[in-house]
């Protein structure tokens, strides 16, 4: 079910506000930009394409272990193929130049620093 004219303005005045009054939160918890790591890919393929070769000799050998084998190696290859890629600026990396952090924003927690900002910011409005 679509949303209306209405509620389509008011998620994008949502939006505007939240870009608008807290930046720093948008960057931090955005769209991340990833790399695809195209070795993993290749690996988790081959590994894929393996284990679905052994799946089906050990289907026409009759051999249990084989098929087992077969099926663990398909898995990993898959799991391999679809983590994901490093990320361009991740959460660690040191801050854009010209937003302040707090001093002990390492040591804290994510909650702990989103309360202090919320702190800060109430103090800022009264």
């Amino acid at each position: 079910m679509p949303l209306s004219e209405q509620e389509q303005r008011l998620l994008e005045e949502m939006e505007r506000s939240l870009y608008h009054n807290d930046a720093d939160f948008v960057a931090s918890v955005g769209v991340t930009r990833l790399r695809p790591n195209y070795r993993s890919i290749v690996i988790g393929v081959l590994l894929a394409v393996a284990g679905i070769g052994a799946l089906i000799a050990g289907v026409a050998l009759q051999q249990l272990w084989l098929g087992i084998v077969g099926f663990a190696l398909m898995f990993a290859g898959v799991l391999i193929a679809i983590t994901p890629g490093k990320s361009v600026r991740g959460f660690s990396g040191p801050p854009p130049a010209g937003r302040s952090s707090a001093p002990a924003s390492s040591e804290q927690g994510f909650m702990d620093r989103m309360n202090d900002r919320w702190d800060r910011r109430q103090d800022g409005q009264q």
